[in-house]
C-alpha cells in the first residue's frame, strides 16, 4: 500500500540544487526546481510514494507536486560521450559528493527543502564549491577536473554565457582551455545532432543568442560542429556593402538584430544561415560572392540533416539563403519576378512565413556597420504587392469561361498587372 503520509515526506533529507539556487540567488526567473534526496533508496522513495521515472539513473516524481526529485549520485566515467557514465545513487552517497559532479561552480549549490520558501540566508546555502563568490564575480567556472569527461558542457557552458551576458558573466580562463581541450580531443563527435540542436535553440531563444556561437568559435567547438558557418570569419565582403568586411563579423551583427525583431527561433537561426555559400566563394573571387545564395542551399541543407532541425526552422533558412538579395533589390526587380519571388516562397499558403522572411532580409540590412537603424522601405513595397496580387481570385477567371491550368496562368498575369501598378517613388 502506497505511504503518502506527509510527516514521512518531511524526514526525507532533500534539498533544492542547481539552476534554482542560482536563480534565485541572482534574481533570474526560476523555471526549473531540481531536488536531490540524500541518504534514501529506491525502496525508500517508491514506499512513501513517489513514481520512479527516468532510465539512467533514479528520478522519481513526488506524489503531491509532481516534481523530479533525484537520488544522490556520483558518476564515473567508462565510454565515450555525454553518456559513457556510470552512476552510483546509494544512500551512502553525500549531498557534497552529488554537488562535484556538476558542471560549474554556480550549479553546485543547495538548499534545503524546508529553507526554500524563506528568505534565504548565507549559511542555509550549502556551498562546498564557493559558487556563490563566482556568482558574485561573475564567473563561470568548472566544478572539477571531471568537466573534462562530458562533452556536452561545452555547450552547455556557451549557453549559459549567453543567458547570463546581460549579467556581466565571462568563462574562466581555465575553463575555457578545458573546453578547448575537449574540442581538440575529438569527443564532440560523440554528441548527437538532436542534442546539439536542443542546446543552440536554447541558446537562439535567449537576449544574446550571439555570444553562444563567439563562444564556441573561442574554444575551438565552433569548427568541429559548424565548419561552414566557422568558416565565414576571415571572409570579406565588399566594403562599399559591408564596412564591417568580415562575412563572420557580419552574420554575429544579424544575429543581434535578428533579436530585436523577433523572438522566434526560427528568424534567428535563418539569420545565421542566410550567408553559409561565402565560406564556398574561392578566394581569388573575394570580395564579391556572386551566387552565393544558391550555394549556400547545399550547406543550409547539410546542417539541418546532421542536426534534425525541425521543418519550419529549415524552410525558412532555405528561403532567407536563396531569396535575401531579391529583397534588398525588390525596387529594382520586374513585377513579374516579383510574382515569382512570392510564388517562390509560398506566400500564399504561407502569409506568417513570408513575414518572417522579411523580418529575417531586414536584420541582414541592419546587421552591417552604419545601417543599424536605416530605413528599409523594400518591406512596405513587397507587402503592398501582396496585398494587390492577393485580391487577384479564380472566381473572376470562373465566370469568363476559362478553364483548367489556363486559369492558373490567367491568376498570375493579373497579379503581375497588380504589381506593376504600384508607383515607386
Amino acid at each position: 500500500m502506497i505511504n503518502n503520509n506527509d510527516n514521512n515526506l518531511a524526514e526525507l533529507n532533500s534539498y533544492l540544487v542547481g539552476g534554482a539556487v542560482r536563480d534565485k540567488l541572482l534574481g533570474h526567473d526560476v523555471y526549473d526546481h531540481d531536488y536531490v534526496v540524500v541518504g534514501a533508496s529506491v525502496e525508500k522513495m517508491l514506499s512513501l510514494g513517489f513514481s520512479q521515472v527516468g532510465k539512467d539513473f533514479p528520478v522519481f516524481l513526488h506524489p503531491h507536486s509532481k516534481e523530479e526529485y533525484a537520488l544522490a549520485r556520483t558518476e564515473r566515467k567508462q565510454g565515450q560521450g555525454y553518456t559513457g557514465f556510470i552512476c552510483d545513487a546509494t544512500p551512502e552517497v553525500t549531498l557534497e559528493e552529488d554537488l562535484l559532479r556538476r558542471d560549474l561552480t554556480i550549479n553546485a549549490m543547495a538548499i534545503p527543502v524546508f529553507d526554500i520558501t524563506r528568505d534565504i540566508e548565507d549559511n542555509k546555502i550549502i556551498d562546498p564549491y564557493n559558487g556563490q563568490a563566482d556568482l558574485k564575480n561573475r564567473i563561470l567556472r568548472h566544478v572539477s577536473s571531471a568537466f573534462i569527461e562530458d562533452p556536452l558542457r561545452v555547450l552547455r557552458v556557451a549557453r549559459f554565457a549567453a543567458r547570463y551576458h546581460n549579467y556581466g558573466f565571462t568563462i574562466a580562463d581555465e575553463t575555457l582551455q578545458l573546453m578547448t581541450k575537449i574540442s581538440n580531443s575529438g569527443e564532440l563527435s560523440t554528441l548527437s545532432g538532436e542534442r546539439v540542436w536542443q542546446e543552440m535553440q536554447r541558446s537562439l531563444a535567449e537576449q544574446y543568442p550571439e555570444v553562444f556561437f563567439q563562444v564556441l568559435r573561442d574554444c575551438n567547438a565552433l569548427e568541429k560542429l559548424w565548419p561552414e558557418l566557422n568558416a565565414l570569419w576571415g571572409v570579406p565582403n565588399p566594403a562599399q556593402w559591408h564596412p564591417e568586411i568580415c562575412s563572420g563579423i557580419h552574420t554575429i551583427m544579424v544575429i543581434k538584430q535578428a533579436v530585436k525583431l523577433s523572438t522566434k527561433t526560427s528568424v534567428r537561426f535563418a539569420a545565421v544561415c542566410h550567408d553559409l555559400g561565402k565560406s564556398l566563394t574561392l578566394e581569388e573571387h573575394w570580395p564579391s560572392h556572386r551566387g552565393h545564395e544558391k550555394s549556400g542551399l547545399a550547406l543550409v541543407e547539410k546542417i539541418c540533416q546532421q542536426l534534425k532541425v525541425p521543418k519550419d526552422h529549415k524552410t525558412l533558412a532555405l528561403k532567407v539563403c536563396e531569396f535575401h538579395l531579391h529583397c534588398h533589390k525588390a525596387f529594382e526587380l520586374k513585377a513579374s519576378t516579383i510574382v515569382k519571388l512570392f510564388n517562390s516562397l509560398d506566400v500564399w499558403r504561407k502569409p506568417e512565413e513570408f513575414d518572417d522572411f522579411l523580418i529575417t532580409c531586414l536584420a541582414d540590412f541592419r546587421g552591417r556597420l552604419g545601417n543599424e537603424t536605416k530605413a528599409y522601405p523594400q518591406i512596405d513595397y513587397l507587402k503592398k504587392a501582396f496585398q494587390l496580387a492577393l485580391t487577384v481570385t479564380a472566381k473572376e477567371f470562373i465566370e469568363q469561361g476559362i478553364k483548367g491550368a489556363e486559369i492558373k496562368t490567367a491568376i498570375n498575369q493579373k497579379r503581375i498587372e497588380k504589381v506593376a501598378s504600384i508607383k515607386v517613388a
